[in-house]
Formats: structure tokens, C-alpha cells, sequence
């Protein structure tokens, strides 16, 4: 039972991708089965992480052939949790989908790259080596480059372009460092890198190593000073892509941070938590200044995704166990209430007729209801009270505090006033102002099925900052077991730990 419950969350995008192409040209088979496979994979990944909650790390050898040989899929609590919140995000987008795809896009693909897509991320969550790490980040790169230069417009396949050849150098980065670490150590496994790691010559023989997976990774998550592909690329995707994008891509290279830097390279013995810091402090703040001087809903979205990304590092760059807790935490939220902020600004666009915010106005008078979908994530990302966002700041704070990260700390505090000044922005020129007398508003409607798919993101965010502590409990366990380690190993290596 469990093996099928690890290969599922691969298995089960991999087969709605088959099943989309065989109803290729057909727009309503592609809704039917591009909706049904998320939630054929909401069910699975449900089943998967109350399984790990249940017994602790899994883990299985496919192929039968034992560890470090073949290929290991594992996961822990962290894992479980980060498939779990990509199903729940990709359901909503793909029932938002449904009617902000259009007929000729569905047809040609849409969905089975969208689930390739998923498989590619499932796949980089639960994968137990480095090698099929950078595999899935191929996967997702080819899938992603496809649904990004399916956008309308030239300017689309320009911002495909610029974006698959950052991510490219990212992947060379990548595959160098993977070729290093099989030559000095004979394995690309996690578990027995992490074992003949800690028993070589010492950090600094594999400082460069972790230096060449730290420029790779933070290409991928949108780290300062390499986060520039990331806002011109998200807002020429269409509305369902760039939600998809701006929740998961970059958390999957986070994840990959989190897991390397922890597991291989603790940050404190190779001596590059100091950068960490500062990287994560810069990422904050520069993320949000540029957010602060945009008008473009979409490019406003898409900087505060850097600034975000900055504090999650930032709990990765201190790793006390505090730090790691509320830096999972935080990523979690952020997943949920950057998808549904792309999501509204979908119908944002649709409502208003554009997203230039001197084009908009008088929507808290037309649209009430789309008004309160803007409000809960909005005041969740800047962290407002009682929502997720709340909690994961004042958690990321109290570590820093603990930590002494004076400064951090002081930058975090700093970014989430001017991130609160970006979403008031917002509201002002969109909802509150008065429409404009040569305004052209949209087309008047709201589909009931994005406006279903933003409404039960926005539950989510409310009930995640409702029940704030279960959430804190799970990413506690998690924490501890990405600092203990023993599990892990011994789940993936069994006698040889």
C-alpha cells in the first residue's frame, strides 16, 4: 500500500497526461480529464501524507534494486507536505482553468502539459537522489517553457525564451556539481551522500560543491541578484499558468535548498550561512521595493513572490529549529496565497478590462464579492491577523530575535509594511477609486468555476490561520526530522546506516 501511495503523486499526472493526448482536439474531454486528474491526485497525495503522519518517513526502491543503486522515492513530513499542498493548488487551478483556457490552447495541449508539469514537481518533492532531482527539474522546465509561450502574443514566446535559458544555466550549474559529487563520492543517492559527506575530508573540500548548488537552486527559487527571468516571464503567461507558476515553481527550488542545506551541507559547517543571510535579506528587499514602484497587478504579484522567497530563506540561513519550522510554515502559506492572488488578478482583468491599475477602479461597488476574494490573500501576504501570513512573519521574526539577526529581523519587519503598502496600492486603484469615465470595463462576467476555485483557495487561507497551531505542529515534526536525520537514513539505506 505504501509504495503505491509514493508512486502515485508521479504515476497519476503521468496517466491524465497520456489520457489528454489521446483526446487531443476535443476542449471539453481535456476540462474533464484535466480537472478529474487533480483530483484523482488531491486524493492520493491526502492518503500519502496521513500515511507519513501516521508511521514517519517511507521510502521505496523501484526496480528492487537497493539503495544506493537504484532509484529511491521517500518521503518525509516534509515531502508528504509540499505534494500535499501542490495537489490542493492544482485542482483550483485547474478548475479555474476550465473556463480561462481557451478552446484552441485546450486543444492543443494545455492540459496534459499542465500534468506533466505536476509530475515533474511531485517528482523533485519525493525523489531520494540528486541525479533525478535535476531529471524533474527538466521535466518541469519543458513542460513550463510550453505552457509559458502558449500566452497570447509574441511578447510570450520572447519571455519563454529568456526564461528556459536562465533556467538552463541554472541546470548546467546543477548538472557540474551532480558530476563532482559522483566522482568524489561514488553516489548521487541523498541518504548515502549525506553519509560519506559527513565522514570526508571536511566542509571545505565540498564547499564549492554546495557553492555550485546554491547558484543552481537559487536561479530556480528567484534569490537575488538572479531573480530577474522570474517578472518578466509570470505576467505574459496566461492567468491559470502564471498562478501555477508563481505557487510551486519557485517553492520547488526553495525545497531543494531546504533539503540539500540541510542533509548535505548543514549551513553552519560550510560556512555559508552568513550568505545565506544576506542573500535572503537582499532577495526581501529588493523584491519589494521594485513591487512598490510597479502598476501592473500581475508585476506587482510577481516581485512580492522574490520578497517572499527571501523570508523563507531567511529561516533556512539561521536554522535553529525555530527558524526551519516557521520557514516551512511560511512556504506552505505562501504556496496557497500567491496561487489565489494570480488567480484574482485573473478576474481582476477580466472584471476591469486590464490590469494597469490607471485603468481600473470602482470594483469594490460592482464586484463586492470579488473585492473579499482580493482581501483574504492580500492581507494574508502583507500578515494581517488571524490569516496564515500572520503567523508565518511573526514566526520567521521570533527566530531571527532568537537568533540575534538584528538586522534580519529589522529588513523582514521593513518589507512586510511596504508589502501591506503594495496590496493597499491594490485595492485603492482597483476597488476603492472611482471607476474612470472612459474606462472600458471587461466583459462582465465572472465564471462560477474561478470564482469557486478562488473562493476555496481563500478558505484555505483563513483555515490555515485559524488552525495556525495544527499546521505548526506538522511543520515542527517536520523540522525536527529534516535536523535529526536518522529516519531518513535508515528508511532509505535500512542495514547500512
Amino acid at each position: 500500500m505504501t509504495d503505491a501511495l509514493l508512486v502515485a503523486p508521479i504515476l497519476i499526472p503521468l496517466l491524465t497526461a497520456i489520457a489528454g493526448a489521446f483526446g487531443w482536439g476535443n476542449a471539453r474531454f481535456q476540462r474533464s480529464i484535466g480537472v478529474f486528474g487533480t483530483g484523482a491526485l488531491l486524493v492520493a497525495v491526502v492518503a500519502l501524507f496521513v500515511e507519513v503522519n501516521r508511521a514517519g518517513v517511507v521510502a521505496i526502491q523501484l526496480g528492487s534494486w537497493p539503495a544506493p543503486y537504484g532509484i529511491t522515492l521517500v518521503a518525509d513530513l516534509l515531502a508528504a507536505l509540499m505534494v500535499l499542498v501542490t495537489a490542493v493548488v492544482a485542482f483550483a487551478v485547474a478548475i479555474y482553468a476550465t473556463t480561462d483556457v481557451d478552446d484552441a490552447a485546450l486543444e492543443i495541449g494545455f492540459f496534459p502539459f499542465f500534468h506533466v508539469l505536476l509530475m515533474g514537481v511531485c517528482g523533485a518533492f519525493l525523489t531520494g537522489d540528486l541525479f533525478n532531482l535535476y531529471v524533474w527539474f527538466e521535466v518541469m522546465l519543458l513542460a513550463s517553457f510550453v505552457l509559458l509561450v502558449s500566452g497570447p502574443g509574441r511578447l510570450a514566446l520572447r519571455s519563454g525564451v529568456a526564461y528556459v535559458t536562465l533556467n538552463l544555466l541554472a541546470s548546467a550549474f546543477f548538472l557540474v556539481a551532480v558530476g563532482i559529487l559522483y566522482g568524489k563520492a561514488g553516489s548521487l543517492n541523498l541518504a548515502d551522500l549525506a553519509i560519506k559527506l559527513s565522514a570526508s575530508d571536511g566542509p571545505e573540500a565540498a564547499r564549492p560543491v554546495a557553492l555550485l548548488l546554491l547558484v543552481a537552486f537559487g536561479i530556480k527559487a528567484g534569490l537575488f541578484p538572479v531573480f530577474f527571468w522570474l517578472p518578466a516571464a509570470y505576467p505574459r503567461a496566461g492567468f491559470a499558468v502564471s498562478a501555477l507558476f508563481a505557487g510551486l515553481l519557485t517553492k520547488v527550488g526553495v525545497y531543494a535548498l531546504i533539503r540539500v542545506f540541510t542533509l548535505l551541507f548543514p549551513v553552519a559547517e560550510h560556512g555559508i550561512a552568513d550568505l545565506l543571510l544576506a542573500l535572503s535579506a537582499a532577495t526581501m528587499a529588493s523584491g519589494v521595493l521594485a513591487a512598490a514602484s510597479q502598476s501592473h497587478v500581475r508585476r506587482i504579484l510577481s516581485f512580492h513572490i522574490i520578497s517572499q522567497i527571501g523570508y523563507m530563506v531567511l529561516g533556512l540561513a539561521l536554522l535553529t529549529p525555530l527558524a526551519l519550522a516557521a520557514a516551512i510554515f511560511y512556504v506552505v502559506h505562501h504556496i496557497v496565497t500567491k496561487t489565489n492572488l494570480f488567480l484574482v488578478g485573473g478576474l481582476i482583468a477580466r472584471a476591469g478590462g486590464s490590469e494597469e491599475l490607471g485603468r481600473l477602479g470602482g470594483l469594490s461597488v460592482r464586484r463586492v464579492g470579488l473585492s473579499v476574494l482580493f482581501a483574504v490573500p492580500a492581507l494574508s501576504l502583507a500578515g494581517v491577523p488571524p490569516l496564515s501570513g500572520f503567523f508565518a512573519k511573526l514566526l520567521l521574526l521570533r527566530a531571527a530575535l532568537d537568533a540575534e539577526a538584528f538586522v534580519a529581523a529589522a529588513i523582514a519587519t521593513a518589507v512586510g509594511l511596504l508589502t501591506l503598502y503594495s496590496m493597499t496600492k491594490i485595492w485603492n486603484e482597483a476597488f476603492w477609486k472611482p471607476a474612470r469615465e472612459d474606462e472600458r470595463p471587461g466583459d462582465g462576467t465572472l465564471p462560477w468555476s474561478a470564482l469557486v476555485a478562488s473562493g476555496a483557495l481563500a478558505t484555505v487561507t483563513i483555515a490555515l490561520g485559524l488552525g495556525a497551531e495544527a499546521l505548526w505542529s506538522i511543520a515542527v515534526d517536520a523540522a525536527d526530522q529534516l535536523s535529526g536525520h536518522d529516519d531518513y537514513l535508515r528508511v532509505v539505506l535500512g542495514s547500512r546506516t
